[in-house]
């Protein structure tokens, strides 16, 4: 049985959860920039942007000391290993230090297990040589139990960092008990990262308590004001978190 973990008491464990999502494809560049702004403003852990804004975010972020992420593969898994391979490595390159990168949905549904295990361990090897990260996005909404459990045990395998629930452009994204699922057969070696539809306070709160080290928004700035708000509430009738 799992234990309950501690209850958040500060703002910075709140926000250094958060990688501050700029992925949707009608976002202007003028909105990506908007974006990394607030990300600095907020002192998230991460912003996540779409490859083709990596130098522009970059170049943002530099004294921020917030790292920039991006995406492979996105958001459909299906390019080749050797695309996901040159296109983790152009990023890389270009500063990005986190890698989001869909696995092979087909394959893992075709349970040609291998392919998916070999195409991790790559990624996998590749980010870590350029002291990057590297999360999995397994797209649950199309998945079985029994393949979300493979696709963990892979992934430790393999050598990932996170584990990560859907891209948000799936038919749905975190749900809790997939996250309880993954974090059961991931940790402690792999963290869990969930994605897709978390946008309040409380339901910040609540994958923090099943065990997710991050989670991707859009809605950052209304869940960190509300949790500053909380904070400042708790504070003034000296209760605890």
């Amino acid at each position: 049985m799992e234990m309950p973990r501690p209850p958040l008491t500060s703002y910075e464990q709140l926000a250094k959860m958060i990688d501050h999502s700029l992925l949707r494809p009608e976002l202007t560049e003028e909105q990506v920039v908007e974006g990394c702004k607030l990300a600095i403003r907020y002192n998230v852990a991460n912003v996540t942007v779409r490859p083709s804004d990596a130098d522009l975010a970059v170049n943002l972020m530099k004294d921020s000391g917030i790292p920039v992420g991006s995406v492979v593969g996105f958001p459909h898994g299906s390019s080749t290993t050797a695309a996901k391979l040159y296109e983790a490595r152009d990023l890389l390159r270009r500063g990005v230090r986190e890698i989001d990168m869909v696995l092979n949905i087909g394959k893992l549904l075709s349970r040609q297990f291998q392919y998916v295990e070999s195409e991790l361990t790559q990624m996998a090897d590749a980010c870590h040589e350029q002291g990057a990260i590297l999360k999995v996005i397994f797209e649950n909404a199309y998945l079985t139990d029994e393949l979300k459990i493979i696709a963990c045990k892979i992934s430790k395998r393999a050598g990932v960092d996170f584990t990560k629930t859907s891209t948000g452009f799936a038919p749905s994204g975190a749900r809790i008990e997939d996250l309880r699922l993954m974090y059961q057969h991931c940790a402690p070696h792999v963290q869990v990262k969930a994605a897709g539809g978390i946008r309040t306070l409380d339901q910040a709160i609540e994958v923090y308590e099943v065990g997710c080290t991050r989670f991707g928004a859009t809605a950052t700035a209304a869940i960190l004001d509300a949790w500053k708000e909380r904070l400042a509430r708790q504070a003034a009738s000296g209760s605890s978190a």
